[in-house]
């Protein structure tokens, strides 16, 4: 790397920067030809950027080809160590990474840091999965490792959690990285960040590939501890599979056991203790597993752990025959891991009914390298040919039935099928639930014969774009004359709530000028400012409440703006509803509170926040359920923590003793007459039902004197003769502010906003723990 150091060299650098971020080719060209030799490889003296480091930063493929057609070298550095195709990888952009592949790009080199580029590529985006695969296809080193001791797939692991980088994971090692990585520092293995994540499939090639399964880090914690601490029961039986010790004591005396129960996943505690692990053993605080189930008030773990404790000491004794000995277990789990491949290699001998020979049964079994003796082999094959007819029935082979108990097979881990009653007759088709809206007999079309007011009109531009754009919009409303030429564009009408939903302020503005109410209704009940927090939308849900939108209206459902706003999860807009004064308690149609919705989206924030803010974290719903409940059944620590701290700081409740009823004060009419008079007056406008206030405005609205004064004062019959300008060009903003708006967009909702499968934090978390306790979606 050449840097800049005389004045000369210094300012010709800076101009050739200045010209490749201007996009100035023939500039560039004059610079490269008359200026320093090898100008177009010298460096600033401050970053040590080049000019291919700013082309690859900017993502501008067309000016790195022309740099490196001038002679731009991919491999020049910075004073960090980072290259061009770093910079490029770091930022996800695939294209000019594989145009400085092809330009013989060395992507072997490191940075400072000793990280080469397979640490820039690790981003939860399928841009950067692509990264991945060009920079491992042109010689990136699968087994690259930081200066600290880091190897590329075990810090590509750690992200493991999301789609791309399992994605990016797989490709690594199947370019041959290796499975038993460590990081010096921690001791921890790839193995263990892969279980930490929850990968499944990860956990699997890197065990097929060789992983040790069985290493400990410095804490003396194993993988399986790190898949019971997350619940990942797929991972638990993988690790079991290959002979994984689920009765590893940690440094702080936890087993995989002890971080099961305190999650609470009970699943995951009965194959553990299945799998050899003491239920008895306490950690270094004395609990036992069945004590941090209890702490954390995980019913279900609690009675798998004491089933498991009974079984323990049943057969613990001496003198007592266990039926479901470990090497038996370890032979189910192995093969119901390696099934597939076993049936494929079962069906070349199959007899024709299901069944193989045992000769064949045993030579497939020990060509596949299992984990059993062969005595204990032929016990198996024994157990399945009780008719001595000499064959294996493959079916009931991978059922476990005729050498294990019930209760120790998968069949036991999957829910129970509810019985239908005998001889009743069959039951009525459940009919789902209808959506509800409003009946189309009270939806109203306008007076002028319009639809109805919550279909409002899309603000549309249609100017001269020859002369003017969203960069270039015109200085003066009058400047723009393209509405005395060109043709009026047909309306177009869309849902006021599509357009908050969209960021329309434009249209939402021109339709509350035309009269449409700030509350007005969609079919399904919904007000604008009800929209606008259900998607997040800040901006949109701030200039309703300026124009006066209702912050305590509710819907069908009874649910408030605020119950939307906590159920997206969005904090600045709870903030903004609380101080415009909602109603923080407000109960649902069930009985919930946005307490409640805080609570089921796991938003810590909006939950502390909601509670300093006098949040009520006693209310039940109809369920009798209080905040403390759902946060136990949405299985959130933190939650939970912070709604039990509340809770136990409450005052106990005391009886209320009856209280008298305070005197009513005297109407506003009466005040500043003589109390006795006061008393005479109301006392009989309260016998002749009379409202003495309402008499009393209609009776000034009636007054002569009250009219002639509005006619003297101009009040009736005024003319607006304000010039109002045909102009077609209203506030469209600028690819700079959209390009801001995006950006805010994701900071809010992060990155996967841009991506179609993206969901709020309601529905994220819901998937999550649907597909954690085996829903549709579940692997």
């Amino acid at each position: 790397m050449s840097i800049a150091q005389g004045r000369l060299e210094i300012l010709q650098v800076y101009k050739l920067l200045q010209c490749v971020r201007q996009n100035d080719k023939k500039q560039i060209g004059k610079l490269i030809k008359f200026g320093i030799a090898n100008l177009i490889n010298f460096a600033e003296p401050n970053e040590g950027e080049c000019a291919l480091h700013l082309a690859s930063v900017a993502n501008n493929i067309d000016m790195c080809k022309f740099l490196l057609e001038l002679g731009a070298h991919p491999n020049v550095q910075d004073k960090q160590g980072r290259t061009p195709f770093m910079k490029a990888a770091e930022l996800g952009h695939d294209q000019l990474l594989e145009l400085l592949a092809f330009a013989d790009a060395d992507m072997t080199l490191v940075d400072n840091d000793g990280q080469g580029i397979l640490f820039y590529c690790v981003c939860p985006t399928k841009r950067h999965t692509q990264c991945v695969q060009i920079a491992l296809e042109h010689g990136a080193d699968p087994n690259n490792r930081s200066l600290n001791g880091k190897p590329a797939l075990l810090f590509t692991c750690e992200q493991a959690q999301e789609q791309e980088c399992k994605e990016m994971c797989l490709q690594i090692l199947e370019k041959g990285a290796d499975p038993n990585g460590m990081d010096e520092e921690s001791g921890r293995t790839v193995l263990m960040e892969a279980a930490n994540a929850g990968a499944t499939e990860v956990v699997r090639v890197i065990l097929q590939k060789g992983g040790k399964v069985n290493t400990l880090d410095k804490g003396r914690y194993h993988a399986g501890h790190y898949a019971a601490k997350g619940g990942f029961f797929q991972i638990l039986r993988a690790l079991s599979a290959y002979g994984g010790d689920l009765g590893v004591i940690a440094m702080d005396g936890n087993t995989p056991l002890h971080l099961a129960a305190k999650g609470g996943f009970a699943d995951c505690c009965k194959f553990i203790v299945q799998r050899g692990c003491n239920p008895k053993l306490k950690n270094q605080e004395g609990k036992t597993a069945r004590a941090v189930a209890k702490e954390s008030a995980h019913k279900p773990a609690m009675k798998e752990i004491r089933k498991g404790e009974r079984y323990f000491t049943k057969y613990s004794k001496p003198q007592v025959h266990n039926p479901n000995e470990p090497w038996a277990i370890l032979f189910y789990d192995w093969s119901l891991e390696h099934e597939k491949v076993l049936r494929s290699a079962f069906e070349v001998m199959d007899l024709g009914d299901g069944t193989v020979a045992k000769e064949d049964f045993a030579l497939v079994i020990q060509g596949k390298e299992a984990p059993i003796e062969f005595e204990d082999l032929q016990k198996i094959m024994q157990v399945h040919d009780k008719n001595r007819l000499g064959s294996v029935n493959i079916n009931e082979f991978f059922k476990g039935s005729k050498y294990l108990q019930k209760t120790f097979l998968m069949a036991s881990y999957e829910p129970k099928k509810k019985k239908g009653k005998k001889g009743g007759k069959k039951g009525k088709a459940s009919i789902p639930l209808p959506i509800c809206i409003v009946p189309e007999n009270l939806i109203h079309r306008r007076d002028d014969g319009g639809p109805p007011h919550f279909m409002i009109e899309s603000y549309r531009h249609f100017t001269d774009y020859s002369r003017f754009s969203r960069d270039h919009p015109p200085v003066h409303p009058l400047q723009d004359d393209s509405a005395w030429y060109l043709d009026w564009p047909d309306k177009s009408f869309t849902n006021v709530n599509y357009a908050v939903k969209a960021d329309d302020i434009e249209s939402l503005n021109r339709a509350f000028a035309q009269g449409v109410p700030v509350d007005v209704r969609d079919r399904f009940y919904k007000t604008p400012l009800m929209a606008a927090c259900a998607s997040g939308n800040f901006e949109v849900a701030k200039f309703l409440i300026a124009m006066g939108a209702d912050v305590n209206a509710s819907d069908n459902f009874k649910w408030t703006p605020l119950h939307h706003a906590c159920h997206a999860g969005q904090l600045d807009i709870i903030q903004l509803l609380v101080n415009s004064g909602v109603q923080i308690d407000t109960a649902a149609i069930n009985g919930s509170t946005p307490l409640m919705r805080a609570v089921e989206s796991c938003r810590l924030e909006c939950v502390q926040y909601l509670i300093n803010c006098g949040a009520k974290v006693q209310l039940q719903n109809k369920k009798e359920q209080n905040a403390l409940d759902i946060s136990r059944e949405y299985t959130d620590l933190r939650i939970y923590e912070v709604v039990k701290a509340k809770l136990d700081s409450l005052p106990k409740p005391k009886d209320k003793k009856g209280k008298g009823k305070g005197k009513g004060k005297a109407p506003a009419v009466c005040r500043g007459l003589h109390p006795t008079i006061q008393h005479t007056v109301s006392k009989m406008a309260d016998r002749y039902g009379i409202d003495i206030t309402k008499q009393k405005k209609e009776i000034l609205h009636e007054s002569v004197l009250y009219q002639q004064s509005l006619i003297t004062s101009g009040a009736v019959n005024k003319v607006d003769i304000t010039f109002v300008p045909r102009t077609v060009w209203g506030h469209q903003p600028t690819t700079e502010e959209l390009i801001k708006k995006r950006e805010a967009r994701r900071e809010r909702f992060t990155y996967e906003v841009d991506f179609d499968d993206f969901m709020m934090p309601f529905k994220k978390n819901f998937m999550t723990k649907s597909i954690a306790l085996g829903g549709p979606n579940a692997k």
